[in-house]
């Protein structure tokens, strides 16, 4: 079940209604998101409820066991118990093909190679972020930060809540568990904050992403056909395109959640708008990128040391976070070049350079930060190629057409002009919306609150028909696929 169809719009009101008006005992509440989320899930596919199931069994028995060893070889037992069979699970169907493939084709390099077995797997939906939510948990467990959960549905909820199920944020039991177990109110305007957030999550996907994705599959699928203008725009537009969808996503799951009474932490905070690579990555994927950081980057020993440690921990991070994309070199070489991008403002101590927004007490940014900002969307774009692309090669081809200026002539027809006239046209009535809410948790959180009644809800009508008039067919979530 995708956010973006009619069954979502079905499915939504129902358990709102009955979670509000059914009941008021918390128990129950927490009963029916539980059963939700697993109907919410089971829709994609059945088979792998089971694996999920389990995998929530899994930390949750191996939490109550670190919690009640008495030894530190007992801790350690269970923890590794969990962290090995969830990263099993995960390395089987997301890397097996990809490690079967590379290790035949190192084996051909010595003349011992033969044909690799590959199988035909279906890679489970959501399980990048839910193997990383228990593997938070149990981590936290082991290292003191929190005590074991010994309710099941209360663990089970805070893993399978059907809003950041599939792709985020990736929650931790620090932020949300506490908000399970407590008792919630049903207040009006959190529910219509919600509605707003969630009907900006929609424009985002359907209007922004989507319509971009037409262009971008057509122009990185043919782009020996397209003059070097062309590819640009294709590049850029997949920014836009990625950047829709996933901050989409996540703007549906917060404003959903927030319908329930649950605030989940912001995922995207105008990441565009940074002035170095560094405060694009505080402010892309931020549930992702503090895992890593807290989880990875700290314990290698993060900024301290030499800087050799330094290169070397930053240079882990972002390959693993490339490669946790998914299993194509090109994710690794996406990874590699941010992080090339990233060591030289750690080094220098510039990395927390940019902490606030920008112009955050301005109207429009200063030259300098207007600058910054076109310079560090321009590396992001450039880096975005090669995860857009099918393979590292057709991102070096599609680079090379672009440095060296071909000329061929796509883009000429007048259908084509009209067609990325009316992009541009969005995209920059996007951009402006964005702007003017950058303070804020999402952009239309308090837009036009000021305005009169008609005219604010005839902006909100606005945003509604668009959604009618390129909907058309549903198209799923970029990060369903990670």
């Amino acid at each position: 079940m995708l956010f973006n169809t009619l069954e979502f719009a079905i499915f939504l009101p129902i358990i709102f209604i009955l979670y509000w008006f059914g009941t008021k005992k918390i128990i129950f509440q927490n009963l029916l998101l539980l059963l939700s989320s697993y109907f919410f899930y089971s829709c994609w596919d059945k088979r792998f409820l089971i694996l999920l199931i389990f995998s929530t069994l899994l930390d949750f028995f191996s939490g109550l066991k670190i919690s009640n060893c008495e030894t530190k070889k007992g801790k350690l037992f269970w923890l590794w118990l969990s962290i090995t069979i969830n990263i099993g699970f995960l390395v089987f169907f997301k890397y097996y093909n990809f490690f079967i493939t590379e290790f035949t084709n190192l084996m051909s390099f010595f003349g011992l190679g033969k044909n690799p077995v590959l199988l035909k797997i279906i890679l489970p939906i959501g399980i990048s972020f839910y193997t990383f939510h228990g593997l938070s948990y149990i981590i936290d467990i082991y290292n003191g930060k929190i005590k074991a959960e010994k309710d099941i549905i209360t663990y089970s909820l805070f893993v399978n809540f059907f809003p950041l199920l599939v792709a985020g944020p990736i929650e931790r039991a620090t932020h949300l568990i506490p908000q399970i177990k407590k008792q919630r109110t049903f207040i009006y305007s959190k529910s219509v904050d919600g509605l707003r957030q969630i009907l900006w999550g929609l424009f985002k996907k359907v209007v922004i992403a989507d319509q971009c994705a037409e262009q971008v599959n057509i122009i990185f699928n043919n782009y020996q056909d397209y003059s070097f203008i062309g590819l640009l725009i294709g590049a850029v537009l997949f920014s836009f395109q990625i950047y829709g969808d996933f901050s989409g996503y996540s703007d549906i799951a917060l404003g959903t959640a927030r319908l329930f009474g649950f605030e989940l932490l912001q995922n995207f905070s105008f990441p565009y708008f940074s002035r170095d690579i560094a405060e694009f990555w505080r402010r892309w994927h931020i549930s992702l990128s503090s895992w890593f950081k807290d989880y990875l980057y700290i314990p290698l020993g993060g900024n301290k040391g030499s800087n050799w440690a330094k290169i070397r921990n930053t240079l882990i991070i972002f390959l693993v976070s490339g490669f946790w994309h998914g299993a194509n070199w090109t994710f690794i070489t996406w990874g590699l070049l941010n992080a090339l991008y990233i060591i030289p403002l750690i080094l220098f101590k510039k990395n927390r350079n940019n902490i606030e927004i920008v112009a955050s007490n301005k109207y429009l940014p200063n030259l300098k930060e207007l600058v910054s900002i076109i310079i560090t969307f321009s590396l992001t774009t450039f880096a975005w190629i090669f995860f857009r692309a099918t393979s590292v090669k057709q991102a070096f081809n599609y680079i090379s057409n672009i440095i060296f200026l071909s000329t061929n002539g796509k883009l000429n027809s007048s259908c084509d002009k009209l067609t990325f006239f009316l992009l541009f046209s969005l995209i920059v009535s996007f951009i402006f919306i964005e702007w003017i809410g950058r303070r804020e948790k999402f952009a239309i959180e308090k837009f036009g609150l000021n305005w009169k009644f008609y005219y604010r809800n005839l902006f909100y009508l606005i945003l509604i028909i668009s959604l009618f008039i390129f909907g058309g067919k549903q198209k799923q979530f970029i990060y369903f696929d990670f």
